[in-house]
Formats: C-alpha cells, sequence, structure tokens
C-alpha cells in the first residue's frame, strides 16, 4: 500500500504539473463482491485514465465517463455516487460500490479568442497571467506561431475559424479581432445561432457595429440577440495602443466573468 501510495503521489504530482484538469476517482466503500479494493484510485483527464484503476470493465467505464463529465462542469468541485453494480451498471456481480470524485486543476473560464493579430497577441499574453485557459484561432498559422508555447494556451490554425465554434465549451467567452468585418461576421453569425455565451465580444467601432448588425439582419438573425454582443469591445479606458487596448478588454471580461459568477452562484 505506501508503494501504491508513493506511486499515487507522484502521478497526482506531475498531472499538477503539466497544469491540466483533471478528476481523482476513489472507491470509498464496497458492499458485496467488487471488482478492485477499498481506496483504490484513478487519475481520468479528458482524454482518459492516466493512471491507476477502479476495477476495469463495465465499472470503470462509467467511472471514467463520469470523471470526464464532471471536468466540463463549471460549478461541481466534487461528487459521490453509489452504484448497484448490477442494475446501475450492468455488470453480473451483485455488489454495491461507493466512488468519490474530485476535480484537480481545472480552468473555470474558458476564453475563445479569434484573430492572433497585434491586438490578439497582446490580449493573449495578458490573459495567461489569470486564471483561465485560453484558446486562439486563425487562418494565419504565422501569426499563430508568434504566441507563446503555454500550458494555459491553445491554438487552432484553420481556414474557416467559424466551424470551431461548435466545440467550444458551453460556457465560453468569446473575443473576436480578426482581420476586419469579413472574417469576424461568420464567427459572430455562428455563435449567435448557436448559442447565449457569458460573453461575446467584437473589436471595432460603433460603425463596425452598425454594419454587423445589418449584415447580421440579412442572414436571419433575429433583432433579440442583435444588442447581445459588446461592440466596441473594452472598457472605456487606456489609449489605442494593442497593450493598453488588451488591458481594457481583459477588464471587461473579468467584469462580466465576476458578475455572471454572481448571478449563477445559487445555481
Amino acid at each position: 500500500m505506501a508503494h501504491d501510495l508513493a506511486a499515487y503521489a507522484d502521478a497526482l504530482q506531475k498531472q499538477l504539473g503539466d497544469g491540466r484538469p483533471f478528476t481523482v476517482v476513489t472507491l470509498i466503500d464496497i458492499r458485496g463482491s467488487a471488482p478492485q479494493v477499498l481506496g483504490a484510485k484513478a487519475i481520468v483527464t479528458t482524454g482518459g485514465i492516466v493512471w491507476g484503476t477502479v476495477g476495469g470493465g463495465k465499472i470503470e467505464a462509467a467511472a471514467v465517463t463520469r470523471a470526464q463529465e464532471l471536468l466540463t462542469n463549471l460549478k461541481q468541485e466534487c461528487q459521490w455516487v453509489t452504484w448497484n453494480l448490477q442494475t446501475d451498471i450492468g455488470m453480473t456481480c451483485g455488489g454495491e460500490v461507493k466512488l468519490f470524485f474530485e476535480v484537480h486543476a481545472r480552468t473555470q473560464w474558458p476564453i475563445a479568442v479569434y484573430g492572433a493579430g497585434h491586438v490578439s497577441q497582446a490580449l493573449v499574453r495578458t490573459l495567461l497571467r489569470l486564471d483561465c485557459h485560453v484558446t486562439c484561432i486563425d487562418a494565419r498559422s504565422e501569426w499563430l506561431d508568434k504566441l507563446p508555447d503555454h500550458v494555459k494556451l491553445s491554438v487552432d490554425c484553420v481556414d474557416e475559424p467559424e466551424t470551431t465554434v461548435e466545440s467550444m465549451h458551453p460556457r465560453t467567452f468569446f473575443v473576436l479581432m480578426s482581420r476586419g468585418h469579413a472574417t469576424d461576421l461568420p464567427v459572430l453569425a455562428k455563435i449567435l445561432q448557436s448559442r447565449t455565451p457569458p460573453f461575446l465580444g467584437v473589436i471595432g467601432s460603433k460603425q463596425k457595429a452598425s454594419v454587423l448588425k445589418r449584415d447580421l439582419t440579412a442572414m436571419g438573425i433575429e433583432k433579440a440577440k442583435l444588442d447581445s454582443f459588446h461592440c466596441p469591445m473594452g472598457l472605456p479606458l487606456g489609449n489605442n495602443t494593442p497593450e493598453e487596448i488588451a488591458i481594457s478588454i481583459t477588464a471587461q471580461l473579468i467584469q462580466v466573468r465576476d458578475e455572471w459568477k454572481r448571478t449563477t452562484a445559487s445555481c
């Protein structure tokens, strides 16, 4: 057991060092027959088990699914479940197990930045200092290559950035700052057609906002959604350098994030 605990401690430290989200699953109670020993642990990431086991087969498959679901739930940090292995899991043995799921190092704040130009370069670097995970999407690999290599940053080089919207976490904050109106519009339309994010902002002027709303109306976007995005984006402070624009946008993102947390705290 001491050897197992040492191996678990090493695996846990490695996952914490990687900075990627994971769930620890622990078998905390057994009644009747069960395919593992009390105290068995498994470390689960979005890609599956990276260490340990809580029984293999159907029970482990169910545990992995539950652990991965918790990684996408922004509000739940832990969970106890009691499963009858026959009726709940579909195993022939008639035992019962209780599992404890504990989420570690999960980002509470996913942010998608569309565009990797000058302002985006400054914004991404500012955001990486915060407790968030940033995904930067652009069709230009040469601009994405200028971004830092960071555990809290993912990059996606695609010719049609709007195709990435559906894969984003339901609570993603969206920041649109691509090469201009023609490239921001398809992404903006896709977001408005498919979801209601906590934050949706587009860099630009009031004139750009008017043009965007005109074009969105022509695309069939309902009027009620036309006022749901921020354009201009950012708090009214600072000058027009990329660095200060980045600070003003970051300040607005924090402001909206805190308000969203207050309004959803009871959920």
